[in-house]
């Protein structure tokens, strides 16, 4: 049998960290208040433990941890987090501690926030390799694009999303296709929806209903705009 490493992670409020887990599918497998908090939780053969001395101090606000989960698909485990949470807290709780970031097709990890401030990212397996700055094989806008998918997938940092896209739109304003600049337009839809801005959402799908298209490019369109109605669908659930 080979070495196994398990992640400890602050334990805050102990049993309100385990009975999380738990809701996600975990089994606690040990549980201590004395002579300090200890857990533990497992989940299709890994292990998580937390601790908490009673002589730390610290609060949520204070914890910079968490840890990585490797899985075969992440799809399929963040549908299923997201019905037990919403199940149990009646909502999807997108924002504040504990919270579980958004999904869509394409992405290869998402990240759950405990209620003791441990972030966990479950990273699908064999995620390929990220080249960070937009893939050289691409250019223009096109490269933009890849670029903000990374910053949105990897990262998580919608609003550096947000000004590369913006940005790129600018620099490659007469050079992009016009195919391109819906896409861009469309990721940007998808964000200002994220990032709680449907006014600027609207402005968006009106500045794409008025780019000439092609029926096809603009049915092509119509898939990218259905991540920002999805993503709408998702954080009704939430509230």
């Amino acid at each position: 049998m080979g070495d196994t490493a398990v992640p400890v992670m602050w334990g805050g409020n102990l049993a309100e960290t385990l009975a999380f887990y738990q809701v996600l599918g975990y089994k606690v497998t040990y549980e201590q208040t004395k002579p300090y908090a200890y857990g533990s939780v497992e989940r299709n053969g890994y292990g998580l433990d937390f601790y908490c001395d009673a002589r730390d101090t610290r609060s949520v606000a204070d914890i910079d941890a968490g840890c990585l989960v490797r899985v075969d698909e992440v799809a399929p485990l963040h549908k299923q987090f997201s019905a037990a949470l919403r199940a149990h807290l009646g909502r999807i709780p997108v924002k504040g501690v504990p919270r579980i970031s958004r999904f869509r097709a394409g992405q290869t990890r998402f990240t759950v926030t405990d209620p003791g401030g441990n972030s966990v990212t479950y990273l699908q397996r064999d995620e390929p390799d990220f080249e960070y700055g937009g893939s050289r094989e691409l250019q223009g806008l096109q490269r933009v694009l890849d670029n903000a998918r990374i910053l949105r997938f990897s990262k998580e940092d919608d609003e550096a999303a947000r000004k590369t896209l913006e940005s790129g739109l600018r620099r490659f304003a007469a050079t992009a296709s016009v195919l391109d600049k819906a896409h861009a337009l469309a990721e940007l839809t998808e964000l200002a929806v994220a990032m709680g801005n449907p006014e600027r959402a609207t402005e968006l799908r009106s500045e794409i209903a008025g780019l000439e298209l092609s029926d096809a490019e603009r049915a092509e369109i119509a898939e990218h705009l259905q991540i920002a109605a999805d993503l709408e669908q998702w954080l009704a659930d939430a509230e």
